[in-house]
């Protein structure tokens, strides 16, 4: 536990120094698959809210703004490399053209339910977008799906700690 607090310890300190643009660029490079503390700085920066250095609708924004151009981004690396490395290296995970197959049927029937929601789920939402892409999911239902799953997640950590954060200060 004290390594994932010392690896995180930056986080604070350069969201309250730069702002909400720390936030979106962390988010953004989280959105499309870099390994980041995305879910974290949100709220983080949601806190600092709460304690009046940030200014609420500015975190949401980064974290929407964000979230959305992050997979959008993947969403296109996807579309423009995925398939083919899905096809040549998709055996090494198991992924035969069949299962490629049954994997591009289930996003053309049920893409947009799981872009929607994918982004409330740690994994997923690293890779919702380049898997989109990857398996052709038609652009204009993924930027709905994104830009509503985004909107109700950057919701929920904005807003979710800013809101309740001397509600869960009495009970701890």
């Amino acid at each position: 536990m004290n390594l994932v607090h010392e690896s995180l310890s930056w986080l604070q300190p350069a969201i309250a120094a730069h702002g909400a643009l720390v936030l979106f660029l962390i988010l953004y490079g989280e959105s499309f698959g870099l390994p980041l503390p995305g879910e974290s700085g949100l709220i983080a920066a949601s806190l600092l809210a709460a304690h009046g250095d940030l200014h609420i609708a500015s975190v949401f924004l980064a974290a929407w703004s964000g979230a959305v151009l992050g997979d959008s981004t993947g969403y296109l690396i996807g579309r423009w490399g995925g398939r083919y490395v899905l096809r040549r290296y998709g055996g090494l995970l198991h992924l035969t053209p069949e299962r490629l197959d049954s994997l591009e049927k289930t996003a053309r029937e049920k893409g947009f339910m799981v872009v929607l929601t994918a982004r409330f789920v740690v994994v997923l939402r690293q890779l919702n977008g380049i898997v989109a892409g990857s398996v052709g999911m038609p652009w204009p239902h993924f930027v709905a799906a994104n830009s509503i799953g985004a909107g109700l997640w950057a919701g929920v950590w904005s807003f979710g700690p800013y809101l309740f954060t001397d509600w869960f200060r009495r009970f701890l």
